[in-house]
Parts: structure tokens; C-alpha cells; sequence
């Protein structure tokens, strides 16, 4: 299967999907993001398939959700599967973004970290805001040692994005850091905090993470759900689905406050704007 936004492709038991925006660093459209889980369902229902690894095209993992290339749709209507909310592209205002973004985003990012088999994140570059979404719900992160990380959005006013999982993944005062700043932070810190769990030199970042891959793809695929399941559970417990949710209303408090006072939800920040602000 191939899609101009998304790539899948099957080596033995592991399915490699492949966001394929590279002339945009892998910026997340919507298209992108149903091609995404169009891809995903593919692997979910594939028997041969144990393991799934998410990766980008080109130079860059993800540099997040789409907020300005040629192809932005965010008023195009795409049939809703994460939430069961009604059409965004007939509402206006806060019910407008909130309804797009509890399923594009919020939604999305958390069905596929229900996916039952294990997912690793294959991460060159740049992992950036949306990103970062993206390599947090799967369940390992293998990164080159190029990569970089960061989430950005506060300097649009904004506390962090939809998929609010940094004082569970970076512990509560890196996470201060990480958002109070705006800063990137590079793969040897992301490993030493426990958010990345190898990392490699970029020659080998393909190679590294299927083998990583092949070897998860050993185990018995039902005890890999049921142990998935379990970390996810006490994630849970220790309050993250709770304190997601919280979170994503004090986003849109943020959105619904820059339209109010700057006729802009993004504060008037586009791609071009946070890159340079980012030095």
C-alpha cells in the first residue's frame, strides 16, 4: 500500500510505516494523519504482522502538525474514527477547534497507543510538537544521533500539545524545562531522561531498529498485548488519561484566548516563525 502522505511496507513480521512528506519535514495534515491510521488498522489486522515501526522520510522525523504548507487542510472534512464528535467544518469558533483536534489529534494519538502490538519509533532529526506526539505513543523510541527534540508551542501562548504526556515521559521538572523554554533537546538527554531507548549513529538507524524490531516480534503476540495493556493501565493509574484531558481544555482555553485578543488561535505564528524563533 502507498499514499502520497504515508508508505507500508511488510519485511517478515514487521510492518514499516513511513510518513512521507519530506519536502515539508513530515509536517502532519490531516491526510497524513488517516493515511496514518488507515496504515496502522492494515498492520493491526494482519496476521504476519508482530510489530509495527513508525518512521519519516528524508532528513526528519516529524517537525509536527501541518500549520502552513500548500496542502494544510484543516477545513476539509475526513470521516471521524478516533472520537465520536460531529463535523468540525460546519462550526465555528472554539467548537470549530475543539472538535478537530479532540480527533485529529488528542483522539488519534490516543487510539493508536491502544494499537495491540508493539509499536518503536524510528526517529532521525527532527521530532518537534506534533512530533513528539507521534513518537510517545509508540512504545519504543530508537533515535539516531542526530535527532532532536522539543515542543515549542508556548511561544504561541499555548501550554504544550494536545497530547499532553511530558511529566509522565520527561518527569515533571524536565518538563517545566522543556515547555518554559521552548528549548530542543538533543538524543543523549532524551536517553539519559528515559524517553529514548537506544540510540545509534544515523547510518545504522534502520538497521538498529529491525533488529530491535525482529527480536519483540519473538515473543508470543498475545502476551505482547496483555504486557502493552498492563504499562498502559498503570499509566493510567498514575494519572495520565486524567491529567490529558485537563490539559487539553487549558489548550483551548490558550486558542480561544489568541482569537480573542489577536484574531489568531495560533497567536500569528506560523512554521516559518517558530523555526526561526527555535535559532
Amino acid at each position: 500500500m502507498m499514499s502520497d502522505e504515508v508508505r507500508y511496507e511488510r519485511r517478515g513480521p514487521v510492518a514499516i510505516v513511513t510518513m512521507n512528506r519530506p519536502r515539508y519535514r513530515n509536517a502532519q495534515n490531516s491526510a497524513m494523519t488517516y493515511a496514518l491510521d488507515d496504515a496502522f488498522t492494515r498492520a493491526v489486522d494482519d496476521d504476519e504482522v508482530a510489530v509495527i515501526v513508525l518512521a519519516g522520510a528524508g532528513d526528519h522525523f516529524s517537525a509536527g502538525h501541518d500549520i502552513g504548507t500548500p496542502e494544510r487542510d484543516a477545513d476539509t472534512s475526513f470521516p471521524r474514527r478516533a472520537v465520536t464528535w460531529w463535523d468540525h467544518t460546519s462550526k465555528a469558533g472554539a467548537d470549530r477547534r475543539y472538535a478537530r483536534e479532540m480527533e485529529v489529534y488528542l483522539g488519534m494519538c490516543r487510539r493508536w497507543r491502544e494499537i495491540p502490538k508493539p509499536s518503536v519509533a524510528m526517529v532521525q532529526g527532527a521530532c518537534v510538537a506534533g512530533g513528539l506526539m507521534l513518537a510517545w505513543v509508540c512504545d519504543l523510541i530508537v533515535a539516531a544521533e542526530d535527532a532532536f527534540f522539543a515542543d515549542p508551542v508556548l511561544r504561541m501562548g499555548i501550554p504544550g500539545v494536545e497530547y499532553f504526556a511530558h511529566p509522565w515521559v520527561l518527569g515533571p521538572r524536565f518538563a517545566r524545562e522543556v515547555l518554559f523554554t521552548g528549548d530542543r533537546f538533543g538524543a543523549r538527554r532524551a536517553y539519559e531522561i528515559g524517553m529514548v531507548n537506544r540510540i545509534v549513529p544515523r547510518a545504522a538507524l534502520e538497521t538498529e531498529t529491525l533488529a530491535l524490531a525482529a527480536r519483540i516480534a519473538e515473543m508470543p503476540p498475545f502476551g505482547l498485548a496483555l504486557a502493552k495493556r498492563a504499562v498502559n493501565l498503570c499509566e493510567d493509574q498514575m494519572g495520565m488519561r486524567a491529567g490529558m484531558d485537563s490539559v487539553f481544555g487549558l489548550h483551548h482555553v490558550a486558542h480561544s484566548h489568541n482569537a480573542e485578543v489577536s484574531a489568531d488561535p495560533l497567536a500569528g505564528l506560523d512554521a516559518k516563525a517558530m523555526k526561526k524563533a527555535a535559532g
